[in-house]
């Protein structure tokens, strides 16, 4: 079998794609007789999931033919501003939680990405930028969220123990630290852990696409092991970085533990 028609039988159809909404009909069915209230969000999850990404591969499709590697980074760029809005979402309450989140996925992402072009350990085509940096923004992002909320329920409840570490005359960052450190342990040990176990307990996303699309499996581990330690520097870098940041908003000019909102 040729390199072609591997990768025919590997992609669905539109037919394929359609029959695929059995499994939507599903679940659709069993949130309804569970009585579980989330049929119609359900629904329009996946409706709404269907046209962005039909909207998306016509754009990246445009992107790719005409514009080349500034339209792969400009797109990059976007996918991080609407990142650092969902990130900062879980940190509401935090003094300027979105620009903290922002910033901190900027940070890792373009880091992360920067050294992997540099480094030519990936081509410069926007074919391949594009999904790689979505790839790295959306560890960043889960990173970024989860240190950004745990550093806003640390600020409400060790409250007492964080203005006690201020009166005996530590600085705002040390009287924070141990939060911080908190933060960031929660933040990575979801991926930590994901790279821990990967390929015994599942086959992640990249590898499992290269291999359906007909790729050597030895191949396709390559790429995997560049995605997950790209992963893991993007999460640790987004997550610091937004949690420093956080972390110095929350105090003002004189050092005091600033007002947090309770989300």
């Amino acid at each position: 079998m040729n390199t072609n028609t591997a990768h025919a039988l590997s992609v669905p159809s539109w037919w394929g794609v359609a029959a695929s909404l059995l499994l939507v009909a599903l679940a659709a069915g069993i949130a309804y007789r569970q009585r579980l209230r989330l049929t119609r969000e359900l629904l329009i999850a996946a409706a709404r999931a269907g046209v962005q990404l039909i909207a998306v591969g016509a754009i990246l499709l445009l992107l790719f033919q005409h514009t080349g590697l500034p339209g792969g980074l400009a797109w990059v760029a976007l996918m991080i501003v609407v990142a650092g809005q969902v990130a900062g979402r879980r940190g509401a309450g935090l003094p300027h939680a979105v620009w903290a989140a922002t910033i901190g996925v900027a940070f890792g992402a373009v880091l992360t990405l920067g050294v992997l072009l540099v480094l030519r350990v990936i081509s410069t085509e926007a074919r391949v930028v594009v999904p790689v940096g979505g790839m790295i923004v959306s560890g960043a992002m889960q990173a970024t969220g989860v240190a950004l909320r745990r550093v806003h329920e640390d600020a409400i409840a060790a409250r007492p123990q964080v203005e006690a570490r201020l009166c005996l005359g530590l600085a705002a960052e040390e009287a924070f630290l141990p939060y911080r450190r908190s933060a960031l342990r929660t933040a990575l040990v979801p991926v930590i852990d994901s790279t821990k176990v990967v390929g015994l307990i599942s086959l992640p996303g990249a590898m499992t696409g290269l291999i359906l699309a007909g790729v050597d499996p030895l191949v396709a581990i390559r790429y995997q092991i560049v995605v997950m330690y790209m992963l893991l520097a993007a999460a640790a870098l987004a997550a610091l970085a937004a949690a420093r940041i956080a972390e110095r908003w929350l105090f003002d000019e004189a050092q005091r533990l600033v007002p947090v909102a309770v989300d």
